[in-house]
C-alpha cells in the first residue's frame, strides 16, 4: 500500500481505491516506492477532479467542506472545480497549505519532481469543459479534449520518471488519447445518462446512429459498426504509441507496457462483446491484461 493510501481518511481512500477499477495498473508493486507514491498522488488528484466533474464524490459532502464550499453550492461542479483550483495553487505556494488531503499528498511529489501547475490545470479545464460541452462535432474536437483530460497525465508520468523527450511526449500522447477513447467507448451508456456523448457527431451521422439508438438496452447493427470504427481508431493510436515502451528500460518499460496492454485488453473485451457496449462496460480479465502486456513487451524487444 502506498503512503498516499496509508495516510488518507476514509472518503479519500475511497477515491484512491478506484485505481483498482482502471483498465491498467496505476502504480504496480514492482516499481520503486518513491515512484509508486508519486504516481498514486497524481492519480488521486486526477481521480478527484474527474469525480467532481462527474458528480461522483463520496456522499456526505466531506470534499466540499474540505474545499470551503458552502453546503448550498456543494452540488455545483463548477463551484467545486473553482474551489479545487484555488486549493491547487496552494500546492505550488510554499507559504500556504492545501486544504484537501489529496492535494496535501500531491505537494511532496510536486516538490520532489519539480512539476509545474500546467498539467494539473489542464485536468480542471477538461472537467470544466465537461460541464459546458456535451457533444463533439468532429474527431479532432474529441482529440483536443483528450489533450487536456488524458495526455497531461501521461506527460506527468514521464516527468516523474525522468524520461521526458519530445518523441516520448508524442508517443505518450497517442497512448493516452487512445486510453481515453477506450474509456469513452466502455462508458457510452453511463455518459449518455449524464447527457454527454463523446462519439463524434460526424461519425454518428456517417453510421446513421441516433442518440435514441445509444439509449437502447442493447446495440443495433449500426451502433456496433460505429463502436468498431472508433475502437479501430483507438487501436491505431495505441500502435502508434507502442514505440514509447521500447524507448525506456527496466521497470519503467514494464509499467508502460502495462498501460498499453491494458488498453489492448479493453479493446479486445469490447470486440468480444460484439461491440455492444450499451448493457454495461466490457471489462478485460486481469489474465488477459497480463497476456496483452506480454505481447507489448515482446514487440518492444524486437523493435528496440
Amino acid at each position: 500500500m502506498t503512503a498516499a493510501r496509508e495516510t488518507c481518511q476514509a472518503p479519500t481512500r475511497a477515491t484512491l481505491d478506484k485505481a483498482d477499477d482502471e483498465n491498467f495498473s496505476v502504480a504496480p508493486f514492482f516499481l520503486p516506492r518513491a515512484w509508486r507514491d508519486d504516481l498514486m498522488a497524481v492519480y488521486g488528484y486526477a481521480r478527484l477532479v474527474d469525480d467532481i466533474g462527474d458528480g461522483d464524490l463520496a456522499p456526505g459532502g466531506a470534499d466540499a467542506r474540505r474545499l470551503g464550499v458552502a453546503p448550498d453550492a456543494a452540488g455545483d461542479p463548477l463551484v467545486l472545480l473553482d474551489a479545487f483550483e484555488a486549493d491547487l495553487h496552494r500546492v505550488f505556494d510554499p507559504a500556504r497549505t492545501p486544504q484537501h488531503p489529496l492535494l496535501r499528498a500531491l505537494r511532496p511529489t510536486v516538490r520532489r519532481r519539480s512539476l509545474t501547475p500546467e498539467p494539473f490545470l489542464g485536468l480542471i479545464a477538461a472537467n470544466r469543459q465537461d460541464q459546458l460541452v456535451r457533444r463533439y462535432e468532429t474527431w479532432d474536437d474529441l482529440v483536443a479534449y483528450c489533450e487536456l483530460s488524458a495526455n497531461t497525465v501521461g506527460r506527468t508520468v514521464l516527468e516523474i520518471t525522468g524520461t521526458t523527450s519530445p518523441e516520448r511526449i508524442r508517443r505518450s500522447d497517442a497512448v493516452c488519447t487512445a486510453l481515453q477513447i477506450v474509456e469513452h467507448l466502455q462508458d457510452v451508456a453511463e455518459d449518455l445518462a449524464r447527457d454527454r456523448v463523446y462519439l463524434p457527431a460526424e461519425d454518428l451521422e456517417r453510421f446513421r446512429v441516433t442518440e435514441a439508438d445509444l439509449a437502447a438496452p442493447t446495440a443495433n447493427a449500426s451502433v456496433r459498426a460505429l463502436i468498431a470504427y472508433e475502437a479501430q481508431r483507438a487501436r491505431d493510436l495505441l500502435d502508434e504509441g507502442t514505440a514509447l515502451v521500447g524507448s525506456v528500460h527496466g521497470r519503467l518499460r514494464l509499467l508502460l507496457a502495462g498501460f498499453v496492454g491494458g488498453g489492448r485488453a479493453a479493446l479486445a473485451a469490447i470486440a468480444a462483446a460484439g461491440h455492444d457496449v450499451l448493457p454495461g462496460p466490457p471489462k478485460a480479465a486481469k489474465a488477459h491484461v497480463l497476456r496483452e502486456t506480454g505481447v507489448v513487451l515482446r514487440r518492444a524487444r524486437r523493435e528496440g
